[in-house]
Order: structure tokens, then C-alpha cells, then sequence
């Protein structure tokens, strides 16, 4: 190997040599200094050889001590120069130029191919054709529900960190004295500085093997969890086990089709397309088909990838956002995904067969949730430098135990006439994305409505402590109850760093019936720390007597965030 450094040494001189020997040619002819060589002049004759410059006979001379160090090595080991050694040319013969021209020439004619092996082994690498990565033909960060960082610092073969925070500060313009906002699974307080979310984990990785961890600390460790009724069915308070984890999960890579995962654990829902991080998303506050249905899903799913354009994915789960069973079946769902290029995103995600109400077995849900993503503007070069809009639209039911899918069903049960009424869902949300100057700056405007009668996705508001296990008699949801909901949102970001935004936006939300927080609050005066003081206030979310909520049927508010993920 040090051999055939030597002699590829050699090849440079020469070239080195052959390029000076040409500028001294160009210069003399050329050069204004050097009128004279440029002059046409009688011809030379053979025996009167042009002398050399000093720098080439220096240059000579090096190579002839190349030369010889290369004949040491030759004797000492024959067979250090591979199959093809080369031929040595003796720079004693260029005396001219034109004779180091013809030397130079021929040296590099007969440089080596490669060494036998590793040749070899390039030709069996090329041969393999390995699969092409899944949606790695182009660059979906401009995708709402897609984090937009691109690089990774500290990135290993074995680990791949990841840093999330989000920080809130909410101004709702209804001035909820204990500063509770409800009705939202993104804000949940007035007039203070919060920590929504600070996670801390990443993405582990080795011979096939996967597993992801992603913490979460704040607001969401609270909120989450009691959006869950499951963990009241049964002991050992999955809430708790669960709150400090938004994300933990392990599974295989097959390498099958153009790759096959198999996982299992706590996941991100993908129904209602925003992601659970909000530093991901186009808005902070997201219609309420995104803000009602499920941010996680915890059980097993398989990820299969035909092509590098589509994915789909099973998925065996405890139930519609639950640690646990809420009675003995559990659900089934699947996800759809196609990118058929950069600026084109279809996705469906199914859902059924789950008895997803506490305490009510013959209750059975079933949901669809799809959505079109499409980026019409790609000007990198322009002050507008990009725009795209995102569409989803959502139906589902629930039949049995009491309700009907379709219509208010008429059953006679014992003898009697009993009308089991219409339990659906129906919404929708469109919004529009702009970005400016090198996507530096972002500006998004949409909204939605939703129209849920029986309420089963509605967020229940936290009266007097209440969740999602506990219901309350100040907002019931039973089948039948109406409820009907609209918003819109303008949302204005500063991107100077892709591991950063700050985002200004401003929510205005309706209801048919009075939801939101108003002034007086959802908290009894009585005892401002409910339900801690059961005495008092009973357990959480129960009726108290001379307290009465102040539910508003609109909210305008303005939200206020840093947004970090590394």
C-alpha cells in the first residue's frame, strides 16, 4: 500500500511537472514582458536542446528520489504493488519539455485499477439494490403535524436524542377568576406563564432493534391522564403510572418490502392529524376534530411499507385514548398513508369495534378519520417562499347499549317502547399556511366546526375537578344532548432557528350551549382547592349546593408560546 502511494506520488510530480512546464510555455508566449517570445522566430535546431529552469530541475531530482525508494521497497517486498504494478519511467530521459510531457503521459496511462477485493466488493454492493427509504424521496417538514427540524445534534449510530418545550402564556378575554380555561386539551390556564410540556428522551437503535422514549413534565402530565377514563376500571392508577410518559415503545425492523416495524407500547394517535407537540403543528390551538379525539393510543401496531410512497399500518390498542380496557374488548384501527410525491399527502385512519364508555359493554364505537395535505407554492427565492393547506375531515358513531348510529332507533324492551337515540360525530377543519422570507416567518389562518350530539367526544369541563371518569351534573352527556361547536384562528410565527419558534395567536370559539369558562369561574368558592377537600365539595365533579359554574358559549382568548425541540 505505501508502494502504490509512492508511485501515485510520482503520477502527481509528473503532472505537476507537465502543468508547470506549460505555464513557463504560456508565459513566454503570451506574457507582455517576454515581446520578444512572442515574436515568430526561426526554428530550433534538433541538437541545440532547450534548457531547463531550476524549478524543474528540482522537481526532477524529487522524483528521482521517489524513484529509488520505490526500487528499496520493490526489493524488500515484491509483491507490495498489487497485480498491476507501474511501469517506471526514469526521469533522466526528460531532458526537454516536450520529453517531460511524453514521460508524464505515459506514467498516468498506466496507473492502477483498484486492488482485486475491494473492487470486487464495490460491484457486489452495487448489485444488491437495496430498498429505497420510505418518503425519503423529498422533504415533508412543511407538513402540518411534522416537526420541521431537519439536522440532529449529537446523533448517534446507537441513540438519537430528542429535547422538547413548550412554554404558554394564555390571555382569555372571558377573565375565569380561578383562571381555569376548559373545553381544550392544549390550554388549560389564564393569565399565567406555564410549562404545557418539557420532554426528555429520543430514539434508540441497533442491529433492527427500535425503541423510542419521550417524557413529558407540565401541564400535559396532568391534563392528559385525566382526559382517560380507563384507569377507573380495575386498581394499580394507570394515570399514574403513565402521566410522566407521552411516548415508550419497542419493536423490530423487518427487512421486508421496503421495511417492515413491529412495536409495541404507548404511542402517538394519528387521528385528527395535529401532532400531539404543538411545536410540530401550523397552530397551537387546533379545531376541535384534532383537540377532541385521541392523542395516544397504547397497545401494538404494525408499520408495513410496500413502496417508498405508502405505509400501512394495524393497530391491536387497549381503546380510544386509553391506558386501559374500558370494558372487555378491546379496539382495532389502521392507518393509510400516501405520499405519491413532495407536495401531496393523503391519509386515512380507521377505527372500530372498541367499547370505549365506562360501564356500558354494549356500547361499540367506530370513527373515521382523513385528511389531504397539499404545499401549491414552492419559491424559495421569493419574499412569499412558500404555501400550502391541510383538510380533515371526521365521522363516526357509536351503536348499542342505549344509542343508534344512524337514526333515534325505536326498541321494545320488557314489553315497552324505547327509543335509543342518534350518538354521531360529524367535523371538519381547513386551514392555510403561508411562509416568508426563507421561511423564516409563518402565518396560518383556518378553523372548523364539529357537530357531536350525545357528546361522547366532547372534553368535559373541569367543574369542580372533574374528569372524564367522574362526569358531573353541570354538563351531562347523555345520549341525545346536543352539542354543536365552531372556531377560527389566525396564528403568526418567528422561525429564526429551526429548533425554535415564537408563535402569536389569536382563537375565537362558539358553542350552542353555554361550555367555556366564564368570570365567575368553574371552581365553588367554598373550597378553591377542590376536590381536595372532599368535606366540602364532595369528590371531583360533584354537585355542590349554592355553586353554580359560569359557562360561556363563546371565548375569545390570545395564546403566547416559545416552542423548542432539538
Amino acid at each position: 500500500m505505501l508502494t502504490f502511494k509512492l508511485r501515485r506520488s510520482a503520477s502527481f510530480l509528473l503532472a505537476g511537472v507537465l502543468c508547470g512546464t506549460a505555464l513557463v510555455a504560456r508565459a513566454r508566449g503570451v506574457d507582455g514582458k517576454d515581446e520578444a517570445a512572442a515574436k515568430p522566430t526561426p526554428a530550433v535546431k534538433a541538437e541545440a536542446p532547450v534548457p531547463i529552469t531550476a524549478r524543474e530541475r528540482m522537481l526532477l531530482d524529487r522524483l528521482e528520489e521517489l524513484e529509488k525508494r520505490v526500487a528499496e521497497l520493490e526489493a524488500k517486498d515484491p509483491a507490495a504493488l498489487g497485480p498491476q504494478p507501474i511501469e517506471a519511467v526514469s526521469p533522466l530521459e526528460a531532458v526537454t519539455p516536450p520529453d517531460v510531457l511524453s514521460a508524464a503521459s505515459a506514467s498516468v496511462a498506466v496507473a492502477p485499477p483498484p486492488p482485486v477485493g475491494r473492487q470486487a466488493t464495490e460491484k457486489g454492493k452495487a448489485g444488491e439494490q437495496k430498498p429505497s427509504e420510505p418518503f425519503g424521496f423529498a422533504d415533508f417538514t412543511w407538513l402540518n403535524g411534522n416537526a420541521r427540524t431537519k439536522d440532529v445534534p449529537l446523533d448517534t449510530k446507537f441513540f438519537t436524542p430528542e429535547i422538547r418545550a413548550d412554554v404558554d402564556y394564555v390571555y382569555s378575554f372571558n377573565h375565569p377568576r380561578d383562571d381555569t380555561i376548559g373545553g381544550s386539551s392544549e390550554v388549560f390556564r389564564h393569565g399565567e406563564v406555564q410549562v404545557t410540556q418539557l420532554g426528555v428522551g429520543g430514539d434508540f437503535h441497533y442491529d433492527n432493534v427500535r425503541a423510542r422514549l419521550m417524557t413529558q413534565f407540565g401541564m400535559y402530565s396532568q391534563t392528559t391522564p385525566r382526559n382517560d377514563a380507563s384507569p377507573a376500571r380495575g386498581q394499580w392508577q394507570l394515570d399514574n403510572a403513565y402521566r410522566y410518559i407521552s411516548e415508550a415503545w419497542g419493536g423490530y425492523h423487518f427487512n421486508k418490502l421496503h421495511g417492515i416495524n413491529v412495536d409495541a407500547g404507548i404511542f402517538l394517535s394519528y387521528i385528527g392529524l395535529f401532532s400531539y407537540y404543538q411545536f410540530d403543528n401550523w397552530a397551537y390551538q387546533p379545531s376541535y376534530v384534532s383537540s377532541n379525539t385521541p392523542w395516544f393510543f397504547n397497545g401494538v401496531r404494525v408499520q408495513v411499507f410496500p413502496t417508498e410512497h405508502l405505509k400501512i399500518e394495524p393497530w391491536f390498542i387497549n381503546g380510544w385514548q386509553s391506558y386501559g380496557r374500558f370494558n372487555n374488548r378491546p379496539g382495532l384501527g389502521v392507518q393509510i398513508l400516501w405520499r405519491p410525491n413532495g407536495w401531496l399527502e393523503v391519509i386515512g385512519n380507521e377505527y372500530g369495534l372498541g367499547e370505549d364508555v365506562l360501564n356500558n359493554p354494549g356500547r361499540v364505537r367506530y370513527h373515521s378519520d382523513n385528511s389531504i395535505e397539499v404545499k401549491y407554492l414552492d419559491r424559495p427565492e421569493n419574499f412569499l417562499s412558500k404555501a400550502a393547506f391541510s383538510f380533515t375531515g371526521d365521522i363516526g358513531c357509536e351503536h348499542g347499549g342505549g344509542v343508534s348510529c344512524d337514526t333515534n332507533a325505536v326498541h321494545i324492551i320488557n314489553g315497552q317502547k324505547v327509543i335509543w337515540p342518534k350518538q354521531s360525530f360529524l367535523g371538519f377543519m381547513l386551514y392555510n399556511r403561508f411562509w416568508f422570507h426563507k421561511d423564516r416567518y409563518g402565518l396560518t389562518i383556518g378553523g372548523g366546526k364539529i357537530n357531536n350530539p350525545g357528546r361522547y367526544l366532547v372534553l368535559l369541563p373541569p367543574i369542580n375537578g372533574a374528569t372524564a371518569a367522574s362526569g358531573t351534573p353541570y354538563f351531562t352527556q347523555n345520549p341525545g344532548d346536543p352539542y354543536k361547536a365552531w372556531d377560527a384562528s389566525g396564528t403568526l410565527d418567528y422561525m429564526p432557528s429551526q429548533y425554535i419558534t415564537f408563535r402569536w395567536e389569536f382563537d375565537h370559539r362558539a358553542a350552542n350551549v353555554p361550555y367555556f369558562s366564564g368570570p365567575g369561574g368553574v371552581t365553588p368558592t367554598a373550597c378553591p382547592t377542590a376536590p381536595l377537600v372532599e368535606n366540602i365539595c364532595g369528590t371531583p365533579g360533584a354537585f355542590v349546593p349554592g355553586f353554580a359554574p359560569d359557562l360561556k358559549k363563546i371565548e375569545n382568548r390570545i395564546d403566547l408560546s416559545i416552542l423548542v425541540k432539538f
